[in-house]
């Protein structure tokens, strides 16, 4: 602290001490004997008083609101001086009671002290609060009034005189309603002014009321004590409360804190103030009622009816709580169960209502309805414009809702729609009908799009839940799109142990690659003219230890959807090659040319995959047209990403191949975006086309084969398994060809032989 702190923190002290001088020179006057010395110690404790407040309202540290506060509170020490010099004059002049010219200054004194608490209140009160306020007041000042009117006109002396009785009233109602503002301002959490200094302050009304009681009880003694001993005490509580201020202010003490529940004295006043009513009604009821008496049951009534009108109040605004947490209870459960983006229910507000219908026992169908590739849409659009979709699908599903239907998102590009029906019948109608409106063009950045769904449907039966139907209606959906994209599929039962099936072989497969139970076989690509091997395709094969072999057709699916595609492309692709070192190692220049690996889109959305082929590739000595990777159709279209892997790969050097081409519905604008080195014609227009029956699938293979002449791509059939689809392919322009008639898939060592024998009867 500096010294200017330690010098006011010094002179506090000194007035606390002059203070407790006057309290101590009173008690041993009235000791030794009456004297007119005794009322001499207010005017010096109430002058030191003075001094304490008004150094602490101007205190450098104070904030303006304790300054103002101890500054009225200067003023109403003041005012207590002009009492005390009154009280010296009466006693010099040997009056009776307590004249008007000192009873006024003491009640300046005291509404100065509770205009002081207009300060401590935190923030601005709400007109409620004045009302509560008000009512608190009156409750007090009208048991006030009754109790010390009753006292000064019925016990009080006979000979007083009836202006001394009623000024003696005055102060003592006032102390009471000066007591209640201190005791609220001492307990409130968050004033201003230190509440250890606002409690002490609580001395000042506590001497008045008894201070007024002793003297209206007509004793000498209490009348000595309200003009000699009661101002001297007030004086040493303020002047203690200020110095409490004074050091809190200098950080000599720290502030206190009110903690736990706010107790104040404004409900005890007002039980304590029905109870005293009830006592004097008793009182006067007991004998005729005279003017008092009849003032007595009115203020009774007054008292009930300010006791009614403040609960009342605080009825009302509990009420009004109630409500706003209602309403704040309802805005939660709004927002738990809706989705942000849409306002449809989301996935807990749809198992909520689906579980209220399976609980009461009523028919209930989900319906799940999952876009096909919004991923592309939402990589090619951005995720604003794929938001614009789905708020407008969900608008869709929304106004087409029936009677008890309710429509539901249930995250991502994934819907929901509960029908309260369990006809298997109506349920596939149903899902019908959404998968239209979905299917409807939707507009989304100046384009028209349209969007498929897929969907699954799950009748609820007796005893499942609503996670259960939920379930069942994705394994559905899941059905419905490896049957085909834009379908619907109701849940059977054996839908159930197929999925269980796959995920157990998904564990195997785990286990298989980690074991190396995979193997790679190599079908060769001929060259149709001179008849030698140009390359070959990489094809993975399992040989469980228990199962036996596994076809591809059964696990790849299960690869793809696990996510085990990854490490399983990884180590095909880094096998491939490194087969194709050793055959060039083993034959030299008799080896093939290249090697075809086949790469799923989930490998081409990795980040890394890029570096991944150029690593290998690498390790094994090969330069990047060494390698062919061959991708599907759906592959190319499926997104920003696997558009810059293309295109990377490309620009590495590594040639790319368009597999089962002509399958596809954008296969000829495919050749202008995508970088394409070989096309692959699909097994399916190869078949058939040996005895010219199907004229459509000739046309559309010469047309292949043409384009590829044309664009300077490298044409490949796929699937030829006769010597007259062999000859036609070849007459067609078709350079290269696979297929069971020529060599199945062989393992390393077999289909390296093929690479130094004769040229094939292809020739």
């Amino acid at each position: 602290m500096n010294g200017s702190g330690r010098g006011t923190g010094r002179g506090g002290l000194l007035t606390v001490l002059v203070c407790a001088a006057a309290v101590l020179t009173v008690v041993v006057e009235l000791i030794a004997g009456e004297s007119l010395l005794v009322y001499a110690a207010g005017p010096v404790a109430l002058l030191a008083t003075t001094a304490g407040c008004y150094r602490v309202s101007v205190h450098p540290r104070a904030p303006r609101a304790v300054r103002g506060f101890w500054r009225l509170w200067a003023y109403s020490s003041v005012a207590l001086v002009v009492t005390t010099v009154a009280a010296m004059f009466r006693a010099w002049r040997d009056t009776d009671g307590m004249p008007l010219y000192e009873a006024v200054p003491t009640l300046v004194s005291l509404v100065l002290a509770m205009l002081a608490f207009r300060y401590v209140p935190p923030s601005r009160r709400t007109l409620l609060d004045w009302y509560r306020l008000l009512l608190d007041g009156a409750a007090v000042a009208v048991a006030g009034v009754l109790v010390f009117g009753y006292a000064a006109f019925d016990l009080a002396p006979d000979g007083m005189p009836p202006t001394t009785r009623a000024a003696a009233a005055a102060v003592g109602v006032t102390c009471l309603l000066a007591l209640v503002v201190f005791g609220r301002a001492a307990v409130n959490p968050e004033g201003r002014v230190d509440p250890a200094a606002l409690s002490v302050l609580a001395i000042g009304p506590l001497v008045g009321i008894v201070a007024v009681v002793l003297f209206l009880g007509g004793t000498d003694w209490g009348v000595m004590l309200l003009s000699a001993l009661g101002y001297p005490l007030v004086g040493l509580g303020m002047c203690a409360a200020a110095y409490r201020q004074d050091r809190v202010l200098n950080g000599l003490s720290t502030r206190w804190t009110v903690t736990g529940a706010r107790w104040s004295l404004t409900d005890p006043l007002q039980v304590l103030a029905v109870a005293v009513t009830a006592v004097l009604v008793i009182n006067v009821s007991a004998r005729d009622l005279d003017l008092r008496g009849q003032a007595v049951i009115i203020g009774a009534v007054l008292i009930a009816a300010i006791v009614v009108a403040r609960q009342l109040l605080s009825l009302r605004e509990n009420t009004l709580a109630l409500r706003g947490i209602r309403r704040q209870q309802e805005e939660l459960e709004r927002l738990a169960l809706s989705d942000s983006l849409t306002g449809l229910r989301n996935r807990t507000g749809y198992s909520l209502a689906l579980a209220e219908r399976l609980d009461e026992h009523l028919p209930a169908t989900a319906v799940l309805l999952d876009i096909d590739d919004f991923k592309m849409v939402n990589d090619t659009l951005g995720p604003s414009a794929a938001d614009q979709l789905l708020y407008q699908i969900a608008q869709r599903l929304q106004d087409g809702c029936g009677p008890g239907e309710l429509a539901a998102r249930l995250g991502g590009d994934e819907f929901a729609i509960l029908l309260p029906v369990d006809d298997p019948v109506a349920a596939e109608r149903a899902a019908t009908r959404f998968q239209a409106l979905v299917g409807l063009p939707v507009q989304a950045c100046e384009q028209q799009l349209m969007l498929p769904a897929s969907a699954g449907i799950a009748i609820g039966e007796l005893g499942e839940t609503a996670d259960e139907v939920l379930r069942n209606a994705d394994i559905a959906m899941y059905a419905a799109k490896d049957a085909g994209k834009a379908s619907w599929a109701r849940f059977q039962p054996s839908m159930r142990h197929d999925l269980a099936n796959h995920a157990r072989l998904a564990g195997e497969l785990h286990d298989g690659i980690t074991r190396g139970e995979l193997r790679l076989l190599y079908q060769p690509v001929y060259d149709l003219v001179t008849g030698r091997i140009s390359g070959a395709e990489a094809l993975v094969r399992w040989q469980h230890p228990q199962r036996g072999p596994v076809s591809p057709a059964e696990f790849v699916p299960v690869a793809e959807r696990s996510g085990l595609i990854v490490p399983l492309g990884s180590w095909v692709l880094g096998e491939a090659c490194a087969q194709l070192r050793r055959w060039r190692d083993e034959h030299g220049d008799a080896a093939i040319a290249a090697i075809n690996v086949n790469v799923a889109v989930r490998q081409l959305r990795e980040p890394g995959f890029v570096d991944e082929v150029v690593a290998v590739l690498d390790a094994n000595d090969l330069q990047p047209a060494d390698l062919v990777l061959e991708v599907t159709e759906s592959s190319v279209v499926d997104g920003w990403q696997v558009t810059e892997t293309l295109q990377a790969l490309h620009e590495e050097g590594v040639r790319l191949a368009l597999d089962d081409f002509g399958t596809g519905q954008s296969s000829l604008s495919l050749l202008r975006a995508f970088p394409v080195d070989v096309l692959k014609l699909d097994k399916s227009f190869v078949d058939g086309i040996a005895d010219g029956a199907d004229r459509g699938r000739l046309a559309v293979a010469a047309a292949v084969a043409q384009l590829a002449e044309h664009l300077q791509l490298k044409a490949v059939a796929e699937g030829i398994e006769s010597r007259e689809q062999q000859d036609r392919l070849r007459e067609m322009g078709y350079r290269y060809g696979q297929g069971y008639f020529m060599a199945r898939p062989l393992p390393a060592d077999e289909c390296g032989a093929l690479m130094v024998a004769a040229p094939a009867r292809a020739a």
